[in-house]
C-alpha cells in the first residue's frame, strides 16, 4: 500500500481482474488434484473458500477493491495454526502440541 502512494503505481482494474481470476483458477485445479478424496475437515471448496478469503484480506491490505466480495473465513483453524508466531499469553492459548513423559528422558 505504502509502495502504491510513494510511486504513484496506477493499477488497472480490469488487469487485476484477471490476475484474480487466473489465481484462483489455479488454486482451485491445485486443490481439485490434492484433494481428489476429502481430508476430514478439509475438502476443496473449503481450499477454493479461503483462497476467495485470504485474497480479500491482501486486497484490503493494498487499499484495493475486494475480488471476491462476501467470501467468508472458511477455515477459522488455519488462521490459528498460521499466527503462531505472535507472542501469546502461555495460560490463554490452546495446547498445540503433545509430548507424553515417556519420551522425555533425564540423560
Amino acid at each position: 500500500k505504502q509502495i502504491i502512494r510513494e510511486e504513484n503505481v496506477q493499477l488497472d482494474p480490469r488487469a487485476l481482474r484477471s490476475m484474480w481470476d487466473e489465481a484462483e483458477a489455479a488454486e482451485t485445479a491445485y486443490a481439485g488434484y490434492i484433494l481428489r478424496d476429502p481430508i476430514l475437515g478439509y475438502s476443496k471448496e473449503d481450499h477454493t473458500a479461503q483462497f476467495r478469503y485470504i485474497a480479500n484480506r491482501r486486497a484490503h491490505q493494498l487499499g484495493i477493491e475486494e475480488p471476491f466480495p462476501g467470501a467468508q473465513n472458511a477455515l477459522p483453524w488455519l488462521d490459528e495454526q498460521s499466527n503462531l508466531r505472535k507472542e501469546k499469553n502461555f495460560f490463554e492459548t490452546r495446547v498445540t502440541e503433545y509430548q507424553t513423559g515417556g519420551a522425555l528422558s533425564w540423560d
